[in-house]
């Protein structure tokens, strides 16, 4: 079996992917909308959620697991990136994931398009390209996060309820208010009457600004607390 396959069966357990299709399906299901545009909005936030609690296991599994006593003889480099390539996989595959619930809102509740065909609105293609875009980002930001928080606390738990507090804190109208086009939620806060208006694109880029933060200090975290 090749590397990248051994990776998969790792970080891609049975569990993690039932669970995670069950999520999207009831996600699609049970979190109403009216028009195409609110299904990204609908999308974003319990995707990011789902990031956080799928990937803050990614490195804490080799210290719980009997695969430690060799971990730890592996040289930082090698542990470095194996976490990536793992968290790489995961996000990838909820990227997938996300495209394909944002296809299961308009199988289950058909939405209707915020501008009538041809009056110059964002085409439906438009708004799932724009989507996938931002879910990228915000999947990197917070299946990082989870494994970040995790390795700190040494708890996958513990590094779940740290990134569900920032969640409830940035997911709301405090957030909202306070934090403006920087909020890591601005693509579900956006002006969607606007779409010419991309300052909301500042939140993401805020997003991958911390990505690069916690992925030069992945080393330090796992070194002090590995």
């Amino acid at each position: 079996m090749s590397r990248m396959g051994k990776e998969m069966k790792v970080c891609l357990p049975l569990y993690k992917v039932l669970y995670s299709l069950a999520f999207a399906v009831i996600l699609s299901i049970a979190r109403g909308v009216t028009h195409t545009y609110e299904v990204g909005i609908a999308c974003e936030a319990p995707m990011a959620l789902l990031a956080s609690v799928f990937c803050a296991d990614t490195y804490v599994q080799e210290i719980a697991s009997r695969r430690s006593e060799v971990w730890r003889m592996y040289p930082m480099k090698r542990k470095v990136m194996c976490i990536f390539r793992r968290l790489g996989i995961q996000e990838c595959y909820l990227l997938l994931l996300g495209a394909a619930g944002y296809g299961m809102f308009f199988l289950f509740q058909d939405p209707l398009p915020l501008y009538a065909p041809g009056t110059g609105g964002e085409s439906e293609l438009h708004l799932f390209l724009v989507y996938l875009a931002a879910m990228l980002v915000t999947l990197n930001f917070w299946g990082i996060l989870g494994n970040a928080a995790a390795c700190l606390t040494r708890s996958a738990w513990a590094g779940i309820g740290v990134c569900l507090v920032l969640w409830l804190t940035v997911n709301s109208t405090t957030g909202d208010r306070l934090l403006g086009e920087w909020n890591m939620f601005s693509y579900t806060f956006r002006n969607v009457e606007n779409g010419g208006d991309l300052n909301w694109i500042k939140g993401k880029a805020l997003c991958i600004c911390l990505c690069i933060i916690m992925a030069i200090a992945t080393p330090k975290i796992i070194r002090k607390r590995g």
